[in-house]
């Protein structure tokens, strides 16, 4: 049974895939998720033959509510469907099996309800929209809602509220929420909510998987530009491959445009690794104090979407300053990626100044000596020092290892998804710049950690199918894009 915070209703959707990934199939969850319908909305009828009005929509939650009707019938309510697209709009295999079977034992309506149609009834059933709403109330759902709200009869949500963030929807006496809370969800919206397991593997959602796909953003959600997001980084000095490494993965993981800020020692060998690079060079063979403020205004000036700190610098006490107050500096409104030698210049508990979207990506050992981890702490003691280093330094904490932890001070996600080949140089610096870079495309901070470690991940594991244990960065970064494609094959067919 879930035991965590609510979640967005795009997190449901991952979580789903990933439960799908796992062979639990969407007819198994939409037959658990139906019949717990049922049993919550006997808790509010009077003895069978009761009538209930189920309301449905063409996608899974219509086919929640479609199954939730034939259980009623079968246990001897009187349940009428009213679906309000026509059936040969259902999108899904699962949700169309749910509605013939039910439209064999209850009488069917092709259009939203009116008012007088759901009089007489005891309980109207929402099943229109549920987690699946993604913009404002159209015709005809907005037809189907305005029934629902005049008719007067108690009303018991699927899921999600139809029309939860509209003011003109459905504002339910009861909610079943399947497997957990929606952050959406609120008593002014949801009334009183009921939270029922339909048997998703807390796998699904305590380890990422490949539902992650879903976070990334669609042609539509991008507008007409197509490629969305700035991101800036600023490393180098002793070590040139870093930055050069995070700024390419940044390009491959969408980004528009990246722009590396290296000191003039590395610069020129940071653009020789690509002709993609945009590359400017402050201050001399290594950062020191003095440049901080000229890296300051080239940000400000080029209001970048994500800026990306700290790869390849190096620890010398000066350059160590010079990070510190880049970082500090930095407007906080930008999202600001540490890692590498950026985390010795990251502000401490004790220094820390919120709120902004601040993203450590230590390995073990970093998080070790940066926060204090446990040496050779057990998978609980892992996590448990995970979540309290991310609310102490008030940071979005990444732990890269054998198993990745995220964290954000108050939930602990694992990512497994890794190839033992990809415990190469590098590769940390490629995870910073795929998750900058899904930040400087608006993704929220879960989204991006979550997203980005799978991705990475499952880009490793593509290379190392041809290079096995001669795969080097550079592999991983070219197989993104091809993760990505077929990623989102995956978790959005057809589309």
């Amino acid at each position: 049974m879930w035991a965590g915070r609510p979640l967005s209703a795009e997190e449901m959707a991952v979580v789903e895939q990933n439960a799908v990934a796992l062979g639990v199939t969407v007819d198994a969850l939409m037959e658990n998720a139906g019949r717990a319908v049922a049993e919550e909305a006997t808790r509010h009828l009077p003895r069978a033959p009761a009538r209930v009005a189920v309301v449905a929509g063409t996608g899974n939650n219509g086919g929640d509510g479609t199954c939730a009707a034939y259980y009623l019938a079968q246990w001897g309510h009187a349940p009428e469907i009213w679906i309000v697209r026509r059936p040969s709009e259902i999108r899904s295999r699962p949700a169309l099996r749910c509605f013939e079977r039910a439209a064999q034992r209850c009488p069917v309506h092709v259009g939203p309800p009116t008012p007088a149609d759901l009089a007489g009834s005891a309980l109207v059933v929402d099943a229109v929209l549920g987690t699946g709403q993604t913009s404002p109330l159209r015709s005809p759902i907005r037809e189907a809602v305005a029934a629902i709200r005049e008719s007067g009869i108690p009303t018991l949500a699927v899921d999600l509220p139809t029309g939860t963030r509209d003011p003109e929807g459905v504002r339910p006496t009861w909610t079943v929420a399947l497997t957990t809370p929606k952050s959406e969800m609120d008593p002014a919206t949801a009334g009183e909510v009921t939270v029922r397991d339909i048997g998703i593997p807390r796998e699904a959602w305590a380890r990422t998987g490949p539902g992650e796909f879903l976070f990334f953003p669609t042609p539509e959600r991008r507008g007409a530009r197509g490629r969305s997001g700035r991101v800036v980084v600023v490393g180098g000095g002793p070590y040139a491959g870093a930055p050069a490494l995070a700024a390419l993965a940044a390009l491959r993981s969408g980004a528009e445009r990246v722009t590396v800020l290296a000191p003039a020692g590395a610069a020129e060998r940071v653009q020789s690794f690509s002709p993609n690079l945009v590359v400017e060079a402050h201050g001399a063979s290594r950062f020191r104090p003095d440049d901080a403020e000229g890296i300051l205004d080239f940000v400000r000036a080029a209001h970048p979407s994500a800026v990306l700190v700290g790869m390849g610098a190096g620890t010398d006490p000066g350059t160590v300053e010079a990070l510190s107050r880049v970082e500090t500096g930095i407007p906080s409104t930008v999202p600001l990626v540490v890692d590498a030698d950026g985390l010795a210049a990251l502000p401490t508990a004790e220094t820390a100044t919120a709120p902004r979207t601040l993203f450590a990506t230590p390995n073990f050992g970093e998080f070790v000596r940066y926060f204090g981890g446990p040496s050779a702490g057990s998978p609980d003691e892992n996590r448990s020092a995970a979540r309290q280093a991310a609310a102490a330094r008030r940071v979005f904490l990444i732990v890269k290892g054998p198993v990745d932890l995220l964290s954000d001070g108050d939930a602990v996600l694992e990512n497994a998804h890794h190839h033992p080949a990809m415990t190469v140089g590098g590769m940390g610096d490629v995870l910073g710049g795929v998750v900058a870079a899904l930040l400087a495309q608006g993704l929220s901070p879960w989204a991006a950690a979550r997203l980005g470690t799978w991705w990475t991940g499952e880009a490793g594991i593509r290379a190392a199918a041809r290079r096995g244990f001669g795969l080097v960065a550079t592999d991983a970064i070219d197989e993104l894009p091809g993760a990505l494609v077929d990623g989102l094959d995956r978790v959005r067919p057809g589309g």
